[in-house]
């Protein structure tokens, strides 16, 4: 349904209110008056963080070579009353693969590594599950999620976020391939992972390092970390939030250290907004200095991977390139990458033919980053539609959001009732182990409820609720990364063998739930003990 010019109106009514009773007032921001095409675009944004109960909110604009606008809004943590500004820190989380990327052609630059190189060629001891794979992988096919290794876990769950990455690869040389090597798209961190550990191979530093000397200090962008462990609570960052049953909350920071050079990166908008210059005008130049030539920009721009397109013949053709999407946007070619956890989603695209950047940020997952990014698009193109882009984004949420919870309900409703576990709890205690995931230990807390705890990592723990049979729902002591069920194999001689998990590897919605979910993996964790070995501190 179309809002009519009287319901655009109200829109606008309410936003100013909002603006000046609900939310604190715009901090000091940049926006120059060459540029009327951004004239409400605060408006624009209360209403959207409205609509979405976003908690804080940035944004930057970069033209033709200068940052033309920026701008917080609302606060750093729900219930606290410290501002937003462009220099209030975000998790940017998978944009940070365009700049794995970008530290890659700079070690192209050097002749230090060849696209096309195998990985072999820098890191000898690299194996996955396939000998002939594990030989001829290279850098290109990492960086464009075609090795056909798929996700571990999911977003809501780090994979044993306290091990080192060449310990977490050690386990991923076990797991299957999702679909054959080079037959496809299979979006993985871990092969950035791996992209980033050849950086440290062959420039005798860590990725974490290199990003700061080669990419974060030449642009000054002075805010910027690859931890949340550089952050502060006294520090000018926002906290994550989250929809969790139907309640806003405030949730933890995560760690993504052991993927950093997928999606560990912390930065502001002003930030970003210096990110983007780099990547428009003269790409690889920054204030005159060229940091990458233009020959391996235009590499990493290449589309490398098409999207299959509804209609082949008059569709916009979209593709991966290396650490951005590539698209068409009314006729535009556009490069993008969103960045999104459970606490936090952000967006940057750019516009070349326009000389056109945009990043935004929120500190809650929503659908208001790509309405708001489409919004502003269209004001630089003149375009004047019938519909608001929000508008359309809150319908399709909504619908979603509807049929999501109608199929938890319909879990929920499969349950039998009755029913009780094969055997007394304490049986169920012991380790578990499997060669990809690990080790998981199942133990009864001082409160005679069974719990899981995986890797060995005090703060990846479920509180076990016995759902029917020999099956539990177990949900999380982070309530952020919020539940998945698990269930138990019996012998014939009704012993314990087998503990079945299922990761969530993409929710339906994560606003309803872990599940219901399409996409998923059953990990079958073999019982190698009896008793946990380890001493109940709880």
């Amino acid at each position: 349904m179309q809002p009519s010019n009287a319901l655009t109106g109200l829109y606008r009514w309410i936003a100013l209110l909002l603006t000046f009773f609900f939310f604190p007032a715009a901090n000091p921001e940049l926006r120059s008056q060459d540029y009327p095409e951004l004239d409400g675009l605060d408006e624009y944004i209360y209403k959207g963080m409205s609509d979405w109960k976003i908690p804080g909110f940035a944004i930057s604009v970069v033209k033709e070579g200068k940052i033309i606008f920026e701008n917080g809004y609302g606060v750093r943590k729900m219930g606290e009353d410290v501002e937003v500004d462009p220099n209030t820190v975000f998790g940017v989380a998978s944009t940070t693969k365009a700049m794995t990327a970008t530290l890659l052609g700079m070690l192209a630059d050097e002749g230090k590594i060849h696209w096309d190189d195998r990985v072999r060629d820098h890191l000898p001891w690299f194996e996955l599950s396939d000998p002939w794979v594990s030989d001829v992988v290279t850098i290109r096919d990492l960086l464009t999620h075609r090795v056909g290794i798929g996700r571990l876990t999911g977003n809501r769950l780090v994979f044993m976020p306290g091990r080192d990455r060449q310990t977490i690869l050690g386990h991923v040389r076990h797991i299957p391939f999702e679909i054959p090597f080079r037959s496809g798209y299979v979006y993985s961190n871990m092969m950035y992972m791996v992209a980033g550990m050849i950086i440290g191979e062959v420039t005798g530093t860590s990725w974490d390092d290199f990003i700061i000397r080669r990419l974060f200090s030449p642009l000054g962008m002075n805010t910027a970390s690859v931890s949340v462990t550089h952050i502060s609570d006294d520090d000018n960052a926002a906290w994550p939030h989250q929809e969790i049953e139907g309640e806003i909350r405030t949730i933890p920071r995560r760690n993504f250290d052991n993927v950093g050079p997928a999606a560990s990166v912390n930065a502001s908008a002003h930030d970003m907004a210096r990110w983007m210059l780099l990547n428009l005008g003269q790409p690889g130049q920054y204030e005159g200095k060229e940091l990458v030539s233009p020959g391996i920009m235009n590499e990493i721009f290449q589309p490398q991977h098409a999207f299959p397109m509804s209609d082949p013949l008059r569709g916009n053709m979209s593709a991966y390139a290396l650490g951005w999407n590539s698209g068409i946007y009314e006729g535009y070619r556009t490069l993008q990458h969103s960045g999104g956890t459970d606490g936090m989603n952000s967006m940057v695209t750019l516009v070349p033919e326009i000389d056109l950047g945009i990043f935004v940020a929120g500190n809650l997952f929503c659908g208001f980053r790509p309405a708001l990014v489409n919004h502003i698009i269209d004001l630089f193109l003149g375009i004047e539609r019938e519909y608001d882009w929000n508008v359309l984004s809150m319908q399709r949420h909504d619908k979603n959001m509807k049929e999501a919870l109608q199929r938890r309900q319909e879990i929920e409703d499969s349950r039998i009732t009755g029913t009780s576990p094969t055997l007394p709890l304490n049986a169920y205690t012991g380790i578990y182990h499997d060669r990809v995931y690990d080790d998981a230990e199942v133990y009864m807390a001082e409160d005679g409820k069974l719990r899981i705890r995986f890797w060995n990592d005090p703060e990846m723990v479920t509180e076990l609720e016995h759902w029917h049979y020999d099956t539990f729902r177990a949900s999380w002591i982070n309530p952020a990364m919020r539940e998945k069920f698990v269930n138990f194999d019996l012998g014939n001689m009704g012993e314990i063998r087998q503990l079945n998990v299922t990761f969530t590897l993409r929710p339906a919605m994560i606003q309803a739930g872990i599940y219901p979910t399409d996409y998923y993996r059953i990990v079958e964790y073999k019982r190698k003990q009896d008793k946990p070995n380890f001493p109940e501190n709880e």
